[in-house]
């Protein structure tokens, strides 16, 4: 009988599908992992090795340790050690292995020849491939200017050398994979507390959670420490307009409208203040504009919340004092997730003046800034060239962009209308906005107006399919990484390293290795003059505790006292105090406090989509791995089943979702999971790679479909301001 129940896979036979015996059977069995071992190693068969390493399958970056016999990597496991990860890995980081082992990996450099997207490639030796990069490099710099070369990179510790080549090359168009989604967050609670704090979930009593999936999307280490405060006695309340596995375990589920958090959290800050339960002594001491704010939300009530949301006003009010009661032990759960809406950092804002109120700053349970360790660096000057323009291309198009991150959606429009200046080449490395970036027929648009892209990647992403030079990449089992410092949360910070747990396969190089080559090609050499051991050595110059842990656990912690750490200090904001009214904001043209706008309206037969991931497939680490592909074959989009009957749609049927800017075609899953309003598909599936053939044809992909509005003051994409039609095909 197999083991299976329902379609879902066993736990058994996750795990043995996790073993060397796949990555085996993919790669044509034994003898073909048998000859990938070096010929020292081949005779050391049964011997057992473990090596410490960090897991890069997400950004969460989870210690492990390998299991290594005659050169092939059996296992990974969890490193104990490691309290980030709080002694666990998940499906993706088990699935790391797999990545290893991928037939479908990139062996060599490959140049294009045909069309873009034809799939037509020429093998290069690597100096072929260097010399062609560095002469389009070298021709755009001249032709163009520097600013003329676009980078991009993704969350990895190698990506510091891309923004390295980047600076010495001196274009200041450096866009991040955060520039699509993360940094509306980010500049509400930086704009609000001077600091983007860590939400200290292990110790807190209350919180409500607005739209963040934390039981499914990212594992660790804020979903085991919840766990751990509901054990505890915390109550998890979850606003979603979808039953998300989050909502499955949370006390209480709101199918609160899409696009009205703001509306819930202004009621709520209305009833904190109406009825004095915010804390006045932590208000008068270390907040500014309280007045102001007091005056501002005294319209909105429960009552009127309540026909936004469609959460009841007897439950807003109740929440509200509940929340109160459990201060400062209480939070709105700040979230990692994408922008949402066009006042997507305002919407934040309104979750940052709730925290505010309810006097949770450096409080236990509330939000807190742990200490992180502090590394060295090398210094490095970059070249002048007057030539150069003042400013990125994408300057002024949101009202306050981080300069260091830009913006995606932006810098897009900016290269398609070769305005203000043109930018005719791009550099990605580990990131994939052919399958993040809202429109994507904008971003292919955006790729026909270079002169020349090249992407660094471990498989052939729907970016790198769309390429004209394709470089090779190890696989993060393969590569030697500089250390990282990171805050795993509100109770531990620490340092960790990468180092080689077996040699790279087939012609892989890691993005360190080519930058440092283009560098010498283009008179730039002596700005890369080290290796990652120098690099590391100088990050831990003055740490010689932490090269010694990394040496014996593999990681680094620092575990402790993590609030009631900053009393007395004053906020790194203009007015030193925590900003509930910005007069920052006042001046750049953007409303002080948040002010609510209903959102658009649904047209009858239509629906709003909105995103999410799943526990497994997300983006390029995990798009195509075949241990996660057996859990999630393919999306399917989520319609409620009033609207499938009306639409004469039955579940497992083929539809149609289409928007104005494209459409995907996808199973569909009737399920009560969802308002009868909105719809909803995940991320990951879709691809137009062919080079992906696991993932390939199934399902589709959600940047077909969105459009490309944008929050207007941090330049995020908007990835729910979009209105679909559904039919059945």
């Amino acid at each position: 009988m197999p083991d299976k129940f329902n379609g879902v896979m066993s736990r058994r036979r996750f795990l043995q599908l996790s073993g060397a015996a796949t990555a085996a059977a993919a790669l044509g069995g034994p003898r073909i992992l048998h000859a990938l071992v070096p010929a020292t190693e081949k005779g050391a068969a049964d011997q057992v090795q473990q090596h410490f390493s960090a897991c890069d399958m997400c950004f969460n970056k989870c210690g492990l340790i390998a299991r290594v016999e005659g050169g092939v990597v059996k296992k990974l496991d969890p490193n104990p050690k490691s309290l980030k990860s709080r002694g666990m890995l998940c499906a993706r980081g088990n699935a790391g292995v797999k990545q290893l082992y991928d037939p479908d990996r990139l062996k060599y450099p490959l140049l294009r020849k045909g069309a873009r997207g034809e799939g037509k490639w020429q093998r290069l030796t690597w100096n072929q491939a260097l010399d062609h990069a560095a002469e389009q490099l070298d021709r755009i710099g001249k032709e163009y200017t520097r600013c003329g070369f676009l980078f991009m990179a993704g969350t990895d510790m190698q990506s510091t050398f891309v923004h390295q080549l980047a600076e010495v090359y001196v274009s200041y168009n450096v866009i991040s994979h955060e520039s699509n989604c993360l940094l509306s967050r980010n500049r509400a609670f930086l704009d609000t507390f001077g600091v983007v704090p860590t939400p200290d979930v292990i110790h807190t009593k209350y919180v409500i959670m607005p739209g963040a999936n934390r039981f499914e999307a990212l594992v660790t280490p804020d979903s085991i420490d919840l766990m751990t405060a509901m054990q505890d006695g915390c109550k998890l309340v979850v606003l979603d307009p979808r039953f998300t596995k989050t909502a499955a375990l949370a006390d209480e589920w709101f199918a609160i409208k899409p696009g009205t958090d703001m509306a819930f959290f202004l009621a709520i800050a209305h009833v904190l203040i109406s009825e004095g339960l915010y804390d006045q002594k932590f208000m008068a001491e270390k907040t500014f504009g309280f007045e102001k704010l007091r005056d501002h939300v005294r319209e909105y009530t429960p009552d009127w919340a309540a026909a936004e949301t469609e959460i009841p006003a007897r439950d807003i009010r109740r929440l509200a004092r509940e929340m109160a009661a459990a201060a400062p032990a209480a939070m709105v759960y700040p979230g990692r997730r994408s922008s949402d809406y066009k006042d997507s950092t305002q919407i934040r804002r309104s979750f940052a003046i709730v925290n505010a109120l309810l006097g949770n700053w450096d409080q236990k349970g509330g939000l807190i800034l742990p200490q992180k360790i502090k590394t060295g660096s090398l210094s490095h000057e970059a070249p002048f060239y007057e030539d150069n323009p003042e400013d990125r291309v994408d300057a002024g198009r949101a009202k306050m962009m981080f300069d260091e991150e830009g913006s995606f959606k932006h810098t897009r429009d900016a290269v398609i209308e070769g305005k203000p200046y043109p930018v005719k080449g791009w550099f990605t490395y580990k990131t994939n906005p052919m399958q993040t970036g809202a429109n994507r027929q904008k971003t292919i648009e955006m790729i026909h107006k270079l002169d020349f892209m090249m992407t660094v990647d471990i498989t052939m992403s729907d970016t790198a399919w769309m390429a004209d030079l394709v470089l090779p990449a190890p696989s993060y089992l393969e590569r030697q990484d500089p250390v990282s410092a990171f805050l795993a949360s509100s109770s531990c910070s620490g340092v960790l390293t990468r180092d080689p747990i077996v040699p790279a396969m087939f012609e892989s190089r890691p993005v360190f290795w080519i930058v440092k080559e283009l560098a010498k090609r283009l008179d730039l050499g002596e700005h890369f003059d080290f290796t990652i051991e120098d690099f590391r050595k100088a990050q831990l110059k003055k740490l010689p505790e932490v090269a010694q842990a990394l040496k014996t656990d593999g990681v680094y912690n620092i575990v402790g006292h993590s609030h009631g750490i900053h009393e007395g200090k004053p906020f790194k904001t203009r007015s030193k105090k925590i900003e509930l009214y910005s007069e920052r904001y006042e001046e750049n043209g953007i409303d002080p406090m948040p002010v609510y706008h209903s959102p658009q309206s649904v047209p009858q037969g239509h629906f709003r989509i909105v995103v999410g991931r799943n526990a497994y497939i997300t983006q390029s680490a995990s798009t195509n791995n075949t241990l996660l592909w057996e859990l999630e074959h393919e999306n399917s989009l989520w319609i409620h089943p009033d609207s499938a009957k009306g639409l004469a749609i039955r579940h497992g049927d083929l539809v149609e979702v289409k928007s104005p800017v494209g459409s995907g075609q996808l199973k569909a899953s009737v399920t009560e999971k969802i308002r009868s309003d909105t719809v909803y598909m995940d991320t990951g599936f879709g691809v137009i790679s062919k080079g992906l053939s696991k993932i390939y044809g199934k399902g589709a992909c959600i940047v077909d479909v969105l459009i490309d509005e944008a929050d207007e003051i941090s330049g995020n994409m908007a990835m729910h301001e979009t209105i679909v039609s559904v039919r059945k095909v």
